[in-house]
């Protein structure tokens, strides 16, 4: 894509052990253009929120990025000295992550730590500073801003705690946003207007945002695109409504008919046997052949590159496609 401003080409992360290196990350790609948001989906283990600390450049030993390349509106940062790459981070990449708690400083009250996250990536003085601190709150749905700026994190709730969360990445006005899980620890409710308030802020600031779930409800209301990943590779990218309506691999449609449905008959949900591989035990070949139902014998020998289908990609030998792609969304 000529316009995206995340793009990351045959990324490779390996965690050193006593027994030589562990490839977590193989061999992925992806780009995220100017006011999109790719969601990134899979099961626990798929790799997921790895990737998505490669891209803020907090991967830390023994794990390490052995290849490929990380690009931020052009400009390589994979390789950037600590220090450098401190600038980047907050500035131009916000992160939003699952446990507000883990985001925000209990001792501190919520307006210094805005305050400071501002102050830190832009010339402004401390009224400054803390109107723009107001004015974030008010962004993300906090009431009575200027009063809460005096609160701690104890004293919201957990929407109001991540909405705070929000606003802090986007306190210096990124281009990126990582949002790691942002809506698991909440009420489904509350879920609902943090995915709206995303996809608001998305839209009004034109960020390019890397959404990383195992909730594909979350992909569907929220992405406009999906990568699904499996053992540490992308096995199927497209748009979302194509992939979650008409998948092409057998891991994505297994992930959508496990998935609940209003309109279905069935009695009982689909599942995909087994479970994901360990690190120290991925099968030859396509990684998802011991519990696949297509499975081929080249399957267990050759690794499966992504191959296009109409709109979308899907690394399989034996796709689903025609009347059998139709699985419930």
């Amino acid at each position: 894509m000529t316009d995206s401003v995340l793009s990351v080409r045959d990324l490779v992360i390996e965690f050193a052990t006593r027994r030589g290196p562990l490839r977590a990350i193989d061999g992925i790609s992806f780009d995220i253009a100017k006011g999109e948001v790719l969601g990134v989906v899979g099961e626990s283990g798929a790799g997921k929120s790895l990737t998505g600390t490669a891209v803020i450049g907090l991967v830390e030993p023994p794990g390490r990025i052995a290849s490929g390349e990380i690009r931020l509106a052009g400009r390589r940062i994979d390789n950037l000295p600590r220090d450098e790459m401190r600038k980047v981070r907050g500035k131009q990449i916000g992160m939003i992550f699952q446990d507000p708690l883990t985001s925000l400083d209990p001792l501190m009250k919520i307006g210094d730590q805005l305050i400071e996250t501002i102050r830190t990536h832009a010339a402004m003085t401390w009224a400054q500073a803390r109107d723009r601190a107001v004015f974030l709150l008010e962004e993300v749905g906090i009431p009575a801003a200027a009063e809460r700026l005096m609160a701690h994190p104890h004293e919201f709730s957990g929407g109001m705690r991540q909405r705070v969360v929000i606003a802090l990445a986007l306190a210096a006005g990124p281009d990126v946003v990582v949002a790691d899980e942002p809506t698991t620890a909440l009420d489904v409710s509350v879920q609902a207007q943090i995915i709206a308030l995303l996809r608001r802020l998305t839209r009004d600031h034109g960020m390019a945002v890397m959404l990383i779930t195992h909730d594909m409800g979350v992909i569907a209301q929220i992405a406009d695109r999906v990568a699904v990943m499996y053992a540490g590779r992308i096995v199927e990218i497209g748009p979302v409504r194509e992939v979650i309506g008409r998948p092409h691999h057998p891991y994505t449609a297994g992930l959508m008919g496990s998935i609940p449905s209003l309109r279905s008959d069935h009695a009982r949900l689909r599942q995909i046997p087994g479970s994901m591989p360990r690190l120290d035990a991925i099968p030859q070949g396509c990684a998802f052949n011991p519990r696949c139902d297509r499975v081929l014998d080249r399957c267990r020998v050759e690794r499966p590159q992504l191959a296009s289908f109409d709109r979308t990609a899907a690394a399989c030998f034996d796709p689903i496609l025609g009347h059998d792609a139709e699985v419930r969304a």
